[in-house]
């Protein structure tokens, strides 16, 4: 009953620090960009562009043009990453209409494109630390940069400034460039609070159900794991395996560990190179295939 109990806790506070992350980002974009005529990237920058040009709320948009994003995120990340995703972006889509009658906080445009920056990235770091997103280009570009040499980062940065020369030409080429200065401001600060947005991680487990555990890794998230005999000085015999990952996995991860062995162990460890294709591959092992689907 304590278990249940403490889970259940676990997942209201979770639910609560999206739900202010999603505030954070929708003040932050109602308060200090789009009065201004900066944008985000992603979804929502389009969306402030097709709002701003055919006069539809932004709050529909976001939720409209999301709809195929979070379909592919769905199907490459779980049913738990798209529970969360609909919330944060029912919650972004309510508080949009609701602070879209505040006045800006401020008209010069430096100020609201550093403040609204570093709000913006905190909001969106909260959500995205806790398995969410209120943008879904994020896990378009997680699946495309498995099956092609370019990373996460480097997708999502050719979409935004993509759009970013959208906004060039429909606000002006100074507007443009601020918005690509609010990019890199909100860019930095989510790699703070969500413990890097685009470096690979590495976990090291250490358990006692190491083939289940490698099985449903590779069930869920299409990752291989490297498997080491070890010993602990108290524990005796264990279990470690070795494996790369996304930092939108590591929920994901956690979630296995918590379900399979409670006892287990987890270093996440930050990757600043990968030398070879273990990030991308997804490849399916043959189902009648005894194997435990370790590299």
């Amino acid at each position: 009953m304590v278990k249940i109990k403490n889970n259940y806790i676990k997942t209201i506070l979770s639910y609560l620090l999206i739900m202010l992350g999603v505030i954070l980002a929708s003040y932050s974009l109602d308060t200090f960009l789009i009065p201004n005529n900066i944008l985000d990237g992603g979804v929502t920058g389009i969306s402030i562009i097709v709002s701003k040009v055919f006069s539809i709320p932004i709050s529909i948009l976001v939720i409209l043009i999301n709809i195929p994003f979070v379909y592919i995120g769905y199907r490459n990340l779980g049913k738990r990453f798209l529970v969360r995703t609909i919330f944060s972006m029912l919650i972004f889509s309510i508080s949009l209409d609701f602070f879209e009658s505040f006045h800006e906080v401020t008209d010069e445009i430096l100020l609201a494109t550093v403040f609204g920056g570093v709000l913006l990235g905190i909001g969106v770091g909260l959500i995205i630390r806790l398995g969410a997103c209120i943008d879904g280009t994020e896990s378009v570009a997680l699946v495309i940069s498995k099956k092609t040499s370019l990373s996460v980062g480097q997708i999502v940065m050719i979409f935004n400034f993509f759009i970013y020369g959208i906004a060039a030409l429909t606000f002006g080429i100074d507007r443009a460039l601020y918005s690509v200065l609010t990019y890199f401001i909100t860019y930095k600060v989510i790699d703070l609070v969500s413990e890097g947005l685009e470096q690979a991680k590495a976990a090291l487990i250490v358990t006692e159900k190491g083939t289940d555990m490698a099985n449903e890794i590779y069930k869920r998230l299409g990752r291989t794991v490297t498997r080491i005999n070890g010993k602990g000085l108290l524990s005796g015999e264990k279990e470690v395996m070795y494996c790369v990952l996304t930092r939108m996995e590591v929920f994901e991860l956690r979630k296995i560990a918590e379900e399979m062995d409670e006892s287990a162990f987890i270093s996440i460890l930050d990757v600043s190179d990968i030398i070879g294709n273990h990030i991308k591959s997804t490849k399916r092992l043959k189902a009648k295939r005894n194997s435990t689907r370790i590299k």
